[in-house]
C-alpha cells in the first residue's frame, strides 16, 4: 500500500470524523440534502474537469472505475459542504455571510494546494489553486440556494 493511498484513506476517516463531530443528529436530514446536492455537482464537474485534462488523480481508491478521486468528489467537498450549510450564520448581515464562504473556500484551497503540492493523489496540469477557490464557492453557492429552496428558508434582507 502507498503512502499516498493511505493519505487518501486518511482523508475519508478525518472527513467522517468531522461529520460525526459537527452535524448534530437532528440536522442529519438536512445535511443529507447539502451533501446530495454537492455531490452531484462535483461529481459531474469532477468528470469534466479530468476529462479535458485539466487536472489528473494518478493516485485513486477506485483507479479502474473513473479517472476522477472518488474521494474528493464523492466524500470530502459533500461532507464539507453539508457542515458548511448546517452552520451557516444565516442571522449574520450580508458581509458575514459573504466572509463564511471566504473562509472555508480558503481552508478548503489551502489543503488542497498541500496535498497537490506534496503527495501524487492530485496533480494540477492546466489548473491552479484559484480556479479552485472560485469553483468551491460557486459550487457552495448553488448548493446553499439550493438548500435554502429545499427548506423554504426566507432570505436575509
Amino acid at each position: 500500500m502507498s503512502r499516498d493511498f493511505i493519505f487518501n484513506i486518511i482523508g475519508w476517516i478525518i472527513t467522517a470524523g468531522l461529520l460525526v463531530k459537527f452535524i448534530p443528529k437532528n440536522k442529519i436530514r438536512e445535511a443529507s440534502v447539502a451533501f446530495s446536492f454537492k455531490q452531484f455537482l462535483t461529481w459531474i464537474l469532477g468528470l469534466t474537469v479530468v476529462q479535458y485534462k485539466l487536472i489528473e488523480y494518478p493516485v485513486r481508491l477506485f483507479p479502474y472505475a473513473t479517472k476522477t478521486s472518488f474521494s474528493f468528489e464523492f466524500f470530502i467537498y459533500p461532507s464539507l459542504c453539508a457542515i458548511f450549510n448546517i452552520h451557516y450564520p444565516q442571522k449574520k448581515n450580508a458581509f458575514g455571510q459573504f466572509m463564511y464562504y471566504v473562509y472555508f473556500c480558503t481552508a478548503i484551497t489551502v489543503i488542497e494546494v498541500f496535498v497537490e503540492k506534496h503527495t501524487d493523489v492530485l496533480k494540477y496540469i492546466h489548473w491552479t489553486w484559484y480556479i479552485t477557490w472560485i469553483t468551491l464557492f460557486i459550487t457552495f453557492y448553488f448548493t446553499r440556494k439550493y438548500y435554502e429552496w429545499f427548506f423554504k428558508l426566507k432570505q436575509n434582507n
